[in-house]
């Protein structure tokens, strides 16, 4: 890669990105503490606050007394409804779309099955129609709209906005999914893997909000990464940094369908999960799980969704299956805190769902004892506070965080 200089009008929207992350993190700042916490002039922020208000993207609430008991300062806000942004999370499963204001709060979330069809084609028309459907569901006026952001399976080539035969999807080898989107509903289109696009809902809204470093795990039919490092999001040379499933964790552990042997996906998925837990049903005498008669009955019956309540109600073989994967997510855990020395480990997605605190325990225990830092501070453990809709929220945020957020590559973008 060469190396670029910058220029003037790239420092002063870098600057304007700077302002609006403090008032959009803080929620009640003023220009004096922006000031302070940036480095920038008081000069330079009341330009660019002037700037900001013009647009209606903040606006003054009130004046609050500083701790001295000072002259009154006046209070910044960002204006959550001066502006929404679009969402879509194209799991293989099942497609999910959320309009959002500013802050990332959604105003409506509407769900589908993916079609099955292998034709991409009818896919995307699927997601033209959902993306429809939930912007007259929120009403949100179309010239208040920023753009749709698309968390998908990876690879990706960014460049060219494609899915580059994703695994889990079969006939989407270099499907141009951000163009044929953009032609199918006149927005303009961020694309990106699923998981770093809930890593930036995290940093928008969520629990990454102001921690300069942290690590995302996404949990859905399969398990993905993203990474936030010094406030910028790391995408890595090929831009697809972040595949955390596809950490080894057992060496002679079953193939995976990545080439390797013993991914931590492999092992941890909802189909894993699935077929441990039927293995272990098979071989106890009935009465030691509430989910023994369900499975004599109907196999079938004893699928992913069941299997994680019955954990969460306290099912012994249900518990021991989760427990266990959940070790092996904190193997990993562990192995990324001692490379990349992260201050927050944020888990989340649909794939956790009513067990989030089985495995926020055990990874945080493992936090606690295994990393070569523990002795000077303790990796912190957090199950995401979007929930099931973090992949979603991320993909609307992808829009907001392009839109606002201070970014350093674009100093040095051609």
């Amino acid at each position: 890669m060469r190396q670029a200089g910058t220029n003037l009008p790239k420092v002063g929207r870098y600057n304007q990105a700077v302002v609006l992350d403090q008032i959009q993190l803080f929620d009640g700042i003023s220009r004096v503490e922006i000031a302070q916490r940036t480095g920038l002039t008081p000069q330079t922020v009341s330009g660019i606050v002037r700037r900001l208000l013009d647009e209606d993207i903040v606006r003054e609430d009130g004046a609050s007394r500083v701790a001295s008991g000072g002259k009154p300062r006046t209070t910044l806000r960002l204006n959550a409804e001066s502006g929404s942004a679009v969402g879509l999370h194209f799991d293989p499963v099942e497609l999910t779309c959320a309009v959002v204001d500013l802050g990332g709060r959604p105003l409506v979330v509407k769900r589908r099955p993916t079609p099955p069809s292998s034709d991409p084609s009818r896919v995307v028309t699927a997601m033209a129609e959902l993306v429809a459907d939930a912007l007259d569901e929120a009403d949100v006026p179309r010239d208040k709209v920023l753009g749709l952001g698309v968390a998908t399976p990876g690879p990706i080539d960014q460049e060219l906005g494609m899915i580059v035969a994703p695994p889990q999807l079969t006939h989407w080898t270099r499907v141009p999914l951000k163009s044929m989107l953009s032609d199918a509903t006149g927005l303009p289109v961020t694309l990106d893997n699923d998981a770093t696009a809930a890593a930036v809902g995290e940093r928008w809204s969520g629990a990454g909000k102001g921690v300069a470093n942290f690590a995302y795990f996404l949990f859905g039919t399969g398990i993905g990464g993203g990474l936030i490092l010094n406030h910028q999001v790391y995408r890595g040379g090929s831009l697809n940094a972040g595949e955390f499933g596809h950490s080894t964790v057992l060496p002679d552990g079953p193939e995976c369908y990545c080439g390797n042997r013993g991914c931590l996906e492999r092992l941890v998925n909802p189909s894993a999960i699935v077929a441990e837990v039927h293995r272990r049903l098979a071989g106890r005498p009935r009465g030691e799980s509430e989910l023994s008669h369900a499975f004599d009955h109907d196999p079938a019956s004893v699928d992913h969704a069941s299997i994680r309540l019955a954990a969460a109600a306290g099912d012994p073989v249900a518990a021991a299956v989760i427990d266990q994967a959940a070790e092996h997510v904190a193997s990993v855990a562990v192995t990324i805190a001692n490379f990349i020395d992260v201050d927050l480990i944020v888990l989340g997605g649909h794939g956790i769902q009513h067990v989030e605190q089985r495995y926020v325990d055990i990874v945080a225990s493992a936090l606690a004892t295994r990393p070569l830092s523990r002795s000077i501070r303790v990796v912190k453990v957090k199950a995401s506070p979007l929930g099931t809709d973090a992949a979603v929220v991320g993909g609307a945020s992808l829009v907001l965080h392009s839109t606002y957020s201070p970014q350093l590559s674009a100093l040095l973008a051609d």
